[in-house]
């Protein structure tokens, strides 16, 4: 149904933000696309701020959160600056609330798989309060918010590939075709082959910055990024804790790759995800994915995002790092520093228990034995990879040993029996469903149900909630490397013994909030990561 003007105004993101919104779309500013959509009301459009068409006069825009608020507010997609194929808003990862648990959980395809029930389930409250939550916050309840989800897919299969329609429908998540094509029409105001026959009117290669197309490996997808992207430090990070088998990647300096297999809904999977430098600047993303399923499209596409932090606002955190004297230097070294996340917030766990109090590649050593004796064994057109990480039923069904009992020089983990057990404990409360680990998950509620289990301290449960949650303002206290960073760069006396230290750091810290989490980023960058601190 089709809201009132009254009810645009008020699910608009109101008038104290309008004069530096405005702004932005007079300046057609890049940085915020993603970031909220502009309704015209005298042309029934609604743009990304870059849109370089004309400026419309203040009186005829409303600003929105979410395109779904304005679809609902009866406004279509604009053809020119296509506002579909844009980063997504960090809002999602920055906000703690309902709002923003749900946001991160439909991106997931969560309302897809299960339903606004799913839904409600995971976030803890009921069908109603979730909608009603929604609605006041975005201006959309979450079938809406799904919906848009599903048009952006859509959208992006259609241009992108010679995909029958059907194939589709059902790779976007629609549940029909007939559910396809009234809401491709109703968002775009045209019918599927029409938007594909303008955009593509001759089979070819994919457009640029937004391409897809199937081959005999899978599907190919360009990752739009929000710049500056410090894609060198994002592909380090990831090839310095990479799992052979599991993981690959090259770190030319001409062209960047990542590679991992994946646990997705409809089965095993695998992502390629590599960076290159155009002529025009910046870096350019590009992911080759292998599918059990084609309804696994969004999801892998959403958890790709999330494990480069693509979705990030570089520009806030920059300005707001830069402002300490002793960051200022990182941040102008590496602009765009982003937080890696992780494809399985349950293999995460399981990796940060296994790599506490241990270097990188003493922790990598211990998790390439887990995954080479229990991962399942995966065929694999991409170089590198040919097994999936153990999930966490594969791990709980390892016997655990006695105190008593000599050390088995064959067992799966070869840590202390005490670290064994805390492995052991967390991926048994992971399959059982006692400890929720997802993108959905309340961060503080997180961070007490992990430190509740055994050998589970403040430093892992904020490690586990900045790269399953995309928290920004995670905190690990008591981190060597963070220390050693924070010495190099003058933010902590040299001179101070490390008790000290630790804690002048972290009463520091609090000014970089709510940027915490890059700002240890940019810490470990300074301190050489891969000889600190396990992480």
């Amino acid at each position: 149904m089709t809201t009132t003007a009254a009810d645009a105004a008020r699910y608009a993101l109101g008038d104290p933000g309008f004069p530096q919104r405005y702004r932005a779309i007079d300046a057609r500013d890049t940085r915020f696309d993603g970031q909220f959509f502009t309704a015209v009301s005298s042309t029934g459009i609604y743009c990304r701020p870059s849109c370089p068409a004309r400026t419309p006069k203040p009186e005829h825009v409303t600003f929105y959160l979410t395109s779904a608020a304005a679809h609902e507010a009866g406004f279509r997609a604009c053809k020119r600056c296509l506002p579909e194929a844009t980063p997504g808003t960090p809002a999602w990862d920055l906000r703690r609330d309902v709002a923003g648990r749900a946001m991160r959980l439909i991106a997931d395809g969560v309302v897809d798989r299960e339903g606004i029930a799913g839904l409600a389930a995971r976030l803890g409250y009921s069908v109603r309060h979730v909608h009603r939550v929604l609605v006041a916050e975005l201006g959309a309840g979450p079938l809406a918010l799904a919906r848009a989800r599903r048009a952006q897919s859509a959208r992006t299969l259609l241009v992108g590939t010679d995909l029958p329609m059907a194939q589709v429908a059902f790779a976007a998540g629609f549940g029909s075709v007939r559910q396809f094509n009234d809401t491709v029409s109703q968002v775009f105001a045209t019918a599927p082959q029409e938007l594909r026959a303008r955009v593509r009117p001759h089979s070819g290669a994919a457009p640029v910055g937004d391409g897809v197309h199937l081959d005999q490996v899978g599907l190919d997808v360009d990752l739009p990024v929000r710049e500056p992207f410090d894609a060198p430090g994002a592909f380090a990070f990831l090839a310095a804790r990479a799992v052979p088998g599991v993981e690959a990647a090259d770190l030319a300096p001409d062209r960047l790759r990542y590679a991992r297999t994946l646990t997705l809904p409809s089965g095993p999977g695998a992502v390629e995800v590599t960076a290159t430098r155009p002529r025009t600047g910046g870096w350019r993303l590009h992911a080759r994915l292998e599918l059990t399923g084609l309804a696994d499209v969004a999801p892998a596409v959403a958890r790709v995002r999330r494990l480069f932090d693509l979705d990030a606002d570089p520009g806030a955190v920059d300005a707001a790092l830069a402002a300490d004297p002793a960051l200022a230097p990182l941040v102008a070294r590496t602009p765009g520093i982003r937080v890696p996340g992780t494809a399985d917030g349950h293999e995460l766990v399981v990796r940060a228990i296994v790599g506490q109090q241990i270097s990188v590649a003493a922790a990598r050593a211990h998790l390439t034995r887990l995954a080479d004796r229990l991962g399942s064994p995966y065929g694999s057109g991409i170089d590198g990879l040919r097994r999936v990480f153990p999930t966490a039923a594969q791990i709980a069904a390892v016997p655990e040993e006695s105190a008593d009992e000599p050390l088995d020089p064959d067992r799966v983990l070869r840590l202390p029996r005490r670290a064994t057990a805390a492995v052991l404990d967390a991926a048994r409360a992971l399959a059982s469903g006692e400890l929720v680990v997802d993108v959905g998950a309340d961060p503080d509620g997180l961070r007490a149900a992990l430190e509740a289990r055994p050998r589970i301290g403040p430093w892992t449960a904020a490690y586990v909630a900045m790269r399953v949650l995309g928290d920004p303002d995670a905190w690990l206290p008591g981190d060597v490397a963070l220390l050693a960073g924070a010495r190099a760069v003058g933010a902590v006396p040299v001179d101070d013994p490390k008790p000290a230290a630790h804690a002048r750091l972290t009463s520091r810290a609090e000014a970089w909030a709510p940027w915490r989490s890059y700002a240890a980023m940019h810490l470990w960058q300074a301190a050489d990561s891969t000889s600190g601190g396990a992480r």
